[in-house]
């Protein structure tokens, strides 16, 4: 029993990452209906940002304020690069078919992880987080971990559904054109959305890197199983992210920690996959979504 509830948690905690990682891919679907398959490298630019000042500080300063100086940097960071890739790669192709939309996504993705496996960059070999900040949480990164994570999402349920900006943001979402006709600034709220998930994001890259390691790879499967909870849980649905987020994370931890023999636990990954699948056969527009009709 104390082994079930440990891999419980452990998967918790996993899941409130990916969920962190869905958030962007859900707001931007929600606004634009693209999914940006860029975001997941975006978690990598947080973690290896986060990697660098927590080298340069450690030593200097206690755990606790280099830990803040991580999360803070790695935010500041990702939220400026979310900007740009929507100013420099989106914006200009906005009229454009989606199919457009989706190539400039994967190809700025790709632009990403071979920039960050430069050797004056960050380089392919794997780098590990000064053992001082695991050490901060002691016994209680998984909590923290998950903790941290629903503190963030229940704020960004509130801006989104209790302030201007969120309220612009969901106008937006419901219809673009009639908001550009009642006066909202669209391209103010499109980057204000693709800075909020890159923050996100980059709080994820930085756990997942104090828990594993930082590799400029690092967010192809993460970004990947964080879009098929978003589409889980209901793509452009934020309470959808994080179900859909949570449990990603708890399926696998079980199916790996306890359900599959020791052997086959490299399959894995392979469960997330499977439920994407399934849940395109059984309920394509997700479990917290709503089917719609286009007309033609």
């Amino acid at each position: 029993m104390h082994d079930l509830i440990k891999q419980l948690l452990i998967g918790l905690s996993i899941g409130s990452t990916y969920a962190l990682i869905a958030l962007g891919y859900t707001m931007v679907y929600g606004v634009l209906r693209l999914i940006n398959f860029a975001h997941g490298d975006v978690y990598m630019v947080g973690a290896v940002v986060g990697y660098y000042i927590a080298e340069k500080l450690i030593g200097h300063v206690p755990p606790w304020l280099v830990l803040l100086a991580v999360f803070a940097g790695a935010v500041v960071a990702c939220c400026i690069l979310g900007y740009l890739i929507e100013l420099l790669a989106y914006r200009p192709l906005r009229k454009q078919p989606r199919l457009t939309l989706l190539i400039t996504a994967i190809g700025v993705s790709l632009l990403l992880e071979n920039l960050f496996q430069l050797p004056f960059i960050f380089g392919p070999t794997p780098r590990s987080y000064p053992p001082e900040l695991r050490e901060a949480f002691g016994h209680y990164f998984a909590p923290v971990t998950l903790g941290l994570s629903l503190v963030l999402m229940a704020i960004l349920t509130w801006m989104v559904m209790k302030t201007k900006t969120g309220l612009a943001l969901r106008a937006v979402s419901f219809r673009f054109d009639a908001a550009q006709l009642m006066g909202i600034n669209t391209n103010r709220i499109i980057s204000l959305t693709f800075m909020f998930g890159s923050g996100l994001a980059a709080v994820a890259g930085v756990l997942d890197a104090m828990r594993y390691d930082v590799r400029p790879l690092m967010g192809v499967m993460p970004g990947l199983k964080a879009f098929i909870a978003a589409v889980l849980g209901g793509i452009g649905n934020i309470p959808g992210a994080l179900i859909g987020g949570l449990l990603i994370g708890v399926i696998e931890t079980l199916l790996r920690g306890i359900i599959l023999p020791q052997q086959y636990t490299s399959y894995t990954d392979a469960a997330a996959f499977m439920i994407l699948i399934v849940i395109l056969l059984v309920k394509p527009s997700g479990l917290l979504g709503r089917a719609t009709q286009e007309k033609v």
